[in-house]
């Protein structure tokens, strides 16, 4: 099992940036494909991002193309979601998310292991 906190939310202008950080522990994470899924009030949670283990691939949903930007820092034990051109509707939970392969997936039930979510607010 992976542990996975969360950082970084908080309150930003429309137009802003957020950078979100998922420290990871527990199990190797070097091996694991890691992705970021969001969850608005009274909507279902959905796929934002996500990356293979080695961070050379990775994979948007089409609503954060061009403005979100996927990372991670093996050696550091860490995956970053930095969010620019922040928009009212991207005002959500964050979660990070863990799974035992090192292949992208933008399916949350194929993720295993997941972060107790942090608060982003973009307020117009």
């Amino acid at each position: 099992q992976v542990q996975l906190v969360e950082s970084g939310g908080g309150l930003a202008q429309a137009g802003g940036s957020l950078r979100l950080s998922c420290a990871a522990s527990g199990r190797t994470f070097r091996s694991y494909a890691m992705g970021w899924f969001r969850q608005a009030p009274e909507k279902e949670r959905e796929f934002v991002a996500a990356i293979n283990w080695s961070g050379g691939i990775t994979y948007y949903a089409d609503s954060v193309k061009g403005r979100f930007t996927i990372s991670r820092d093996r050696a550091k034990n860490t995956m970053y979601l930095q969010m620019n051109s922040l928009k009212p509707e991207d005002t959500a939970i964050y979660y990070c998310a863990a799974r035992l392969t090192s292949g992208l997936s933008s399916d949350q039930y194929e993720y295993e292991d997941w972060g107790q979510g942090t608060q982003v607010t973009v307020s117009s």
